[in-house]
């Protein structure tokens, strides 16, 4: 028979705030406030079928195809059936409000940061020497090398020496402002000249500059970031003060904290 170890519930605040996890939980909790009080605010309704179909994409997400796997579950998380109800009644609420805060604004804004939804494929080396840099860029220029055969003898990673180099298919928004403006401004395929940023000097390859589609995919995309700023915006409004069952003693302790 295993041993028992016994934890409290004061164990667990304890826990949360020696590991600093108390602002990022008052952060949850005061975001599903929000999202609360603003649903029934704006007179947001959940139906019984929109609940049922909510209960049912959460137990996918969680790979509960069997009872018996959902009340193994629930018992890992220490949840009823009541709290697996509110957590889909949650998600559902959260996609309505959503929907009814920003659905009208999503192709206003996708037509005004389009730029920050193309995409490039690139392939891409990363050299120290400036000099060699310049030197193998001219080489491949006149085509006495392959950028494979660069990647092979420059690049560490063995995933991506074994891919050439190959970066897939990126965002502008990954890239350092200096590189995204010169990808962007390439006409793939296209070698463009070395630039050097802090990580050391880049030779890149442009294989491809992916104009983006407002589709259903970037629409759900689009809504989402929307609606996560806002939430954010709403809990920084918000002084969010913990009431915990014991205050905050002063210090006294052996460590020195303050010097």
């Amino acid at each position: 028979m295993s041993d028992i170890l016994k934890i409290s519930h004061q164990d667990i605040i304890e826990h949360l705030k020696i590991s600093c996890q108390i602002p990022s939980l008052l952060e949850a909790i005061a975001t599903q406030k929000i999202i609360t009080e603003t649903a029934e605010r704006e007179n947001i309704k959940i139906e019984i079928a929109e609940l049922q179909q909510a209960a049912d994409n959460l137990r996918l997400a969680n790979n509960l195809i069997k009872a018996e796997e959902t009340w193994q579950w629930l018992q890992k998380h220490y949840l009823s059936l009541d709290n697996f109800e509110e957590i889909a009644h949650l998600n559902i609420l959260s996609a309505k409000l959503a929907h009814h805060l920003f659905a009208d604004k999503v192709e206003s804004f996708f037509y005004a940061h389009q730029l920050d939804y193309s995409g490039a494929v690139i392939y891409e080396v990363i050299l120290d020497d400036e000099d060699l840099a310049l030197e193998i860029f001219y080489t491949l220029q006149e085509g006495e090398i392959s950028f494979q055969q660069i990647a092979r003898q420059y690049i560490q990673s063995p995933e991506i020496r074994r891919a050439g180099g190959y970066q897939g298919v990126r965002k502008r928004s990954d890239f350092r402002p200096e590189i995204a403006a010169a990808i962007f401004a390439a006409n793939p395929p296209q070698l463009i000249k070395p630039i050097i940023t802090p990580k050391g000097v880049h030779i890149i390859i442009v294989e491809e500059i992916i104009q983006p589609e407002l589709n259903e995919q970037m629409r759900v995309t689009i809504l989402g970031n929307l609606f996560t700023n806002w939430l954010k915006e709403e809990v920084n409004k918000l002084e969010v003060v913990a009431i915990l069952a014991d205050e905050i003693s002063p210090l006294s302790s052996s460590v020195k904290i303050f010097s």
